[in-house]
């Protein structure tokens, strides 16, 4: 074999190692089921339910810390169907609004929609966890790119929820945010 094939043959070995890698080990390799026996549980109509106080950073494709933000949050839930407007405040002075419209049905799927959303959300609660996958279009002022969106949410005994999104472009992560979600009192 020649010097190209063997790079070649490099280069498909890195991918499968690479692909086996996100499978197994790391976020990619969560599965609800991990969590279904899990206490407390998890319920997003008590949860994420009136004023919230949200805090986190973004980290860039490199890890590196590329924001940080705070946030109010204020749900309020009726049965299965939720409203939840959130009012960040990014450290770079930048401040953003959104507002989801939730839905839960009995068996703990979700459905999410908000403006800036390609398509509906869809996603699962599960024990003390719940994962949610949607399409988000980034404001123009941060390049209107479409980017996939896994979040993660695990409720700790405290009832603290701990938020962990990856965000990917063609398959490829460009950040990941890390945010606890507490509920406080009125």
């Amino acid at each position: 074999m020649d010097a190209v094939g063997l790079i070649l043959l490099g280069a498909v070995g890195m991918l499968v190692l690479m692909a086996v890698a996100a499978r197994f080990a790391g976020f990619g390799a969560q599965r609800l089921g991990d969590y279904a026996a899990s206490a407390p549980r998890l319920d997003l109509r008590e949860h994420l339910n009136g004023p919230i106080k949200c805090e986190g950073v973004i980290y860039g494709p490199l890890g590196r810390v590329a924001s940080r933000f705070d946030a109010d949050f204020e749900a309020e839930w009726h049965g299965g169907r939720g409203i939840m407007r959130e009012h960040f405040r990014y450290d770079s002075g930048n401040r953003q609004d959104r507002e989801w419209q939730l839905t839960l049905s009995n068996d703990g799927t979700i459905r999410a929609e908000a403006d800036d959303l390609v398509g509906p959300g869809h996603g699962q609660q599960t024990g003390a966890a719940a994962r949610l996958s949607y399409r988000i279009r980034l404001p123009r002022e941060a390049g209107g790119h479409v980017l996939s969106v896994t979040d993660w949410m695990y409720l700790t005994p405290g009832g603290v929820i701990v938020n962990r999104s990856q965000f990917r472009k063609f398959g490829i992560k460009v950040a990941e945010l890390v945010a606890t979600m507490r509920r406080v009192e009125p």
